[in-house]
């Protein structure tokens, strides 16, 4: 959660003209505990990058009035230091160096889960403070390295799908407080996800295989009519 990075509430700015990503990302983002500040003109995008403070950017690269790297060269040479993280449907290596180069600190390419998004702002924020990234979660016998991305339970080596981690980690940041399919679809799945899928019962269910199957002490636990919550204890 934001508040891991020691700053208490985070204040962003995101400047996306996609109402359904944008969307997407303020329920994500204010579901986290953040302030979220959205325009979707570049150059209203700009006055306010240039003239509020702000925790981190969140920048769409196609926009109207001005594009996204040009944004961020106009902060950059106004000496705005606020970390950027680059939006774009383009995710080449050339697309990627070339929004670095500009002078965004991290570069996202559509589609993508809200986990990775808030993860990569959270780790902005942080190493702008000065403060150390956590690398590790923990709950009880079970332990997560997310660096190296492996995943443990006594000692016992768990392999876990990309999508699957991903649903692990938002458990276990959010452990011993119940999460619903809604809360889970908005942070773990990309913006296109059709709730209309079964995709959350099917992962919990996969990933309780996993994480539990083999240990006395169940992890995951079904709350009826509410949600999922990890803790040690049912």
């Amino acid at each position: 959660m934001p508040g891991a990075t020691g700053k208490g509430t985070l204040k962003i700015l995101l400047i996306e003209d996609d109402e359904k990503i944008a969307s997407f990302i303020i329920k994500g983002m204010k579901a986290a505990g953040c302030v979220v500040d959205h325009v979707a003109d570049g150059r209203q995008g700009l006055v306010l990058a240039t003239t509020e403070p702000y925790d981190a950017a969140i920048i769409d690269i196609m926009l109207p009035g001005l594009d996204g790297l040009s944004i961020v060269e106009e902060m950059r040479k106004g000496k705005v230091a606020t970390p950027v993280i680059i939006l774009s449907a383009r995710g080449s290596v050339e697309d990627r160096v070339k929004g670095l180069q500009t002078g965004a600190d991290d570069y996202l390419a559509k589609p993508f889960a809200f986990t990775e998004l808030l993860a990569r702002v959270q780790a902005l924020v942080r190493r702008s403070s000065g403060i150390t990234e956590p690398t590790r979660l923990a709950v009880g016998d079970l332990a997560v390295n997310l660096v190296s991305r492996e995943v443990k339970r006594a000692d016992r080596n768990i392999e876990l799908q990309p999508m699957e981690f991903s649903l692990l980690e938002y458990l276990m940041r959010n452990a011993g407080r119940v999460v619903s399919k809604t809360m889970i679809m908005e942070h773990v799945w990309n913006y296109d996800f059709d709730p209309q899928t079964n995709v959350v019962e099917a992962r919990i269910c996969r990933l309780r295989d996993k994480i539990d199957r083999d240990f006395p002490a169940k992890l995951i636990h079904t709350v009826r009519g509410v949600g999922y919550v990890l803790k040690e204890n049912s």
